[in-house]
Formats: structure tokens, sequence, C-alpha cells
């Protein structure tokens, strides 16, 4: 049995959409798939590949991203139209509910000595404070809509965080979690540019990587960067494996990703 991560698949792009109908329908029916947020902000086209992929492996795990949140998308004629919800914590309560209808895991869920941790989060600014520019451009200040006592970055971390904490007594053999959000700061590359470390303070939160120390999993997956990337830090192993959008062809690897098997463990 494998484990394979895969995030930001973003099949709102039609390139990124026909990729995912590709993926084999036999290959993978022993293994599992780590789907770490971002697909879409789409319901329908959301739960449609939540069904397709979870009918090609024998267990699809996932989390919503930022992007599964948004309330308000653009219309044909180019405008702000609303979904179905005008809230996302509304929203987020739906999908868990089309997860359940689907069979797809968004709890702790163990097989004999592995056990998979998903973890839900958001930003809190403690990765920087966002400058006029991000707070401007930033889609999520004005796609995402809160209800009133979710009135701070902090307060909205906070609620996800919350759903966590049951999830920080799993222990096994081999623990693997995965987020969308960054755990932590220091999992991106150091030669990021400093033009592109604009976007840091809406990452990730230092108060899920808590989370995710206290948890002390063996493997961590994680999104939303779209930089892929792996590397060990105190003891855990950190990996990012983003599709991305189709012209971030630099930074991502356009593929599945093995990051564990049941003979050789940890696998990069």
């Amino acid at each position: 049995m494998r484990v394979f991560a895969l995030s930001d698949i973003h099949v709102d792009y039609e390139q990124n959409l026909d990729w995912l109908a590709e993926i084999s329908a036999s290959d993978y029916r022993d293994d599992l798939l780590l789907l770490a947020g971002d697909v879409s902000d789409d319901l329908a086209l959301l739960e449609e590949v939540l069904g397709s992929l979870g009918n090609k492996f024998r267990k699809l795990f996932f989390v919503p991203g930022n992007h599964e949140l948004w309330v308000r998308r653009r219309s044909a004629a180019g405008g702000e139209s609303n979904q179905a919800v005008d809230c996302s914590v509304e929203k987020f309560k739906l999908i868990r509910q089309r997860c359940a209808a689907l069979d797809v895991a968004c709890d702790p869920w163990h097989l004999d000595q592995l056990s998979i941790v998903p973890l839900l989060g958001w930003y809190d600014f403690s990765f920087g404070e966002p400058d006029r520019h991000l707070r401007r451009a930033w889609r999520d200040f004005r796609a995402c809509r809160w209800p009133e006592k979710m009135d701070s970055a902090a307060a909205i971390t906070d609620y996800f965080l919350r759903h966590n904490e049951d999830s920080l007594k799993v222990s096994n053999q081999t623990v693997i979690s995965f987020s969308h959000f960054l755990p932590r700061l220091d999992v991106m590359p150091p030669q990021i540019p400093s033009h592109r470390r604009r976007v840091y303070p809406v990452l990730g939160s230092d108060a899920l990587g808590e989370q995710v120390a206290r948890l002390k999993p063996d493997l961590h997956v994680y999104g939303h960067s779209h930089v892929n990337q792996a590397i060990t830090l105190d003891g855990t192993r950190f990996i990012n494996n983003a599709f991305a959008y189709p012209d971030e062809t630099s930074i991502s690897r356009k593929r599945l990703l093995c990051v564990w098997d049941s003979e050789g463990g940890i696998q990069c």
C-alpha cells in the first residue's frame, strides 16, 4: 500500500481538470490519496472531483483550502455572483456533509500501524502583517464571508484549529498528517525572491505549527504555497506536492507524488 499526496489542483482550469481525468482508474486501487485543498470553489465541480478520485483510490482524504470557502465567484459577465451559500462557515459544513456522503475521509483514519490525520487551518498573520497591496489583491478578503463573531484572522484560525484538538491525541507506529495551510514558515525555500514573500502573511499560522508539534507526525503534507518542497524539521518530514496553476511549471511537479509506502516508509 502506498500513500500519495496532491494539493492545489485548481480544476477550474481546463488543463488541470483534463490531467485529473487521465489518472488511472486501476493503478491506485490499493493506495491512499491525501488531497490537501484548493480543488475548486464550485461545489458541483468539487463534488465531481472528489467522487472521481474516491473511485480510483482505496481511500481519499480531504481538507478544504481557502478557495473551497469562497462564497463569491466571477459570473460570465465578469461581475461577482453568489453561490448557493453566502457564509464560508456554512459552506465548510456543507463540504463536510458532501464528503461524508462520498465516503471521503476528513477525520483521523487508522489501518493497522498507520494513522492518517487531516488537520484544518487558516492564517492569522503570525507569519507577518499583510501590506496594502496584499490586502487589495488577496481574493479571500472579498470572496469569503464570515459570521460576525469571527471578526479577525485570528478568530477564523481559532475556529478551525479547535476542530483539530481531538485529532492531536492520535498515536501509532506511523502517523501522517496533512493540512492545506502551512504549519510553519521555515518550510519555505530560502531562495524565494523578496517580492514573492508578500504573500507570506496568508500562508498559514504558528498555531497550526504548534498543533503539528504536539502531534509529532512522522510526515506532514501541506499545500497552498504552490512551491513544491521536501524538508525535515524537528524530526518531521514536511512535503508539498502542489499541482498549481497551468503556468506555474518551475515550482510544481505536475504529478502525483508517492510520499510513503508500507515496505519502504517515507519516500521523499
